[in-house]
Parts: C-alpha cells; sequence; structure tokens
C-alpha cells in the first residue's frame, strides 16, 4: 500500500505560480512512478505531468508544456509540480498519483493509488 497526501494548492491570479506537493508513504519511494493528474467540474481526470522513478525522465500534456515542472526528491518520498504563467483554464482539482507496476504513469488507468486531491483555483 501506497498513501499521498498533497499540499500547496489554493486561489492564484491569471500569471502567478503554484508549487504543489505530494508525500509518500508505505513503499520505498524510489521504486515507483509518480505523476499529477487534475479534473476540472464536469470533465474526465487528465494527464498532467509524470517522472520515472529516478526523476531523469518528465513526460507533459501539451496545455502545460513550458509552464508545469515536474520533480521528485526520493530522499524525502516527495514529488512536487511547480506551475507558472498559471491560467484560469487550469482551475481543477489536482490529484498526486503512483504507479507500482512497471512502466512510467501517462494515464489515469495506469495509476495503482491516488491522494485525495487539492484545488488550484486561477482568477481571471
Amino acid at each position: 500500500q501506497v498513501q499521498l497526501v498533497e499540499s500547496g494548492g489554493g486561489l492564484v491570479q491569471a500569471g502567478g505560480s503554484l508549487r504543489l506537493s505530494c508525500a509518500a508513504s508505505g513503499r520505498t519511494f524510489s521504486t515507483i512512478a509518480m505523476g499529477w493528474f487534475r479534473q476540472a467540474p464536469g470533465r474526465e481526470r487528465e494527464f498532467v505531468a509524470a517522472i520515472n522513478r529516478g526523476g531523469g525522465n518528465t513526460y507533459y500534456t501539451g496545455s502545460v508544456k513550458g509552464r508545469f515542472t515536474i520533480s521528485r526528491d526520493n530522499a524525502k518520498n516527495t514529488v512536487y509540480l511547480q506551475m507558472n504563467s498559471l491560467k484560469p483554464e487550469d482551475t481543477a482539482v489536482y490529484y498526486c498519483a503512483a504507479r507500482q507496476r512497471s512502466g512510467v504513469l501517462l494515464a489515469a488507468a495506469g495509476s495503482d493509488y491516488w491522494g485525495q486531491g487539492t484545488q488550484v483555483t486561477v482568477s481571471s
């Protein structure tokens, strides 16, 4: 079992920045692939960013490339999502996800564990 706890969401004006954190416990962190997803009201949960176990490879959905950065600190059992140049369309509940099977976490169906979510609201 892996437990995930997100933090760092909030209300920010368009153009601003937020940094989300996700603390993991219950399994050796370096053995699990991590990702961030988001879900806006009335929409399906969508992939935002992913990082492999060692942290050397990152993946992003097109709409956040160049604005968001995913990173991980295996010594602190934590994954981060730095979000810059935020837009109103980034407003959603953001979820941290973990995959203990082999491969990278690029789709919601590939996740084995989810955090409780943290609200990000970007005002125009």
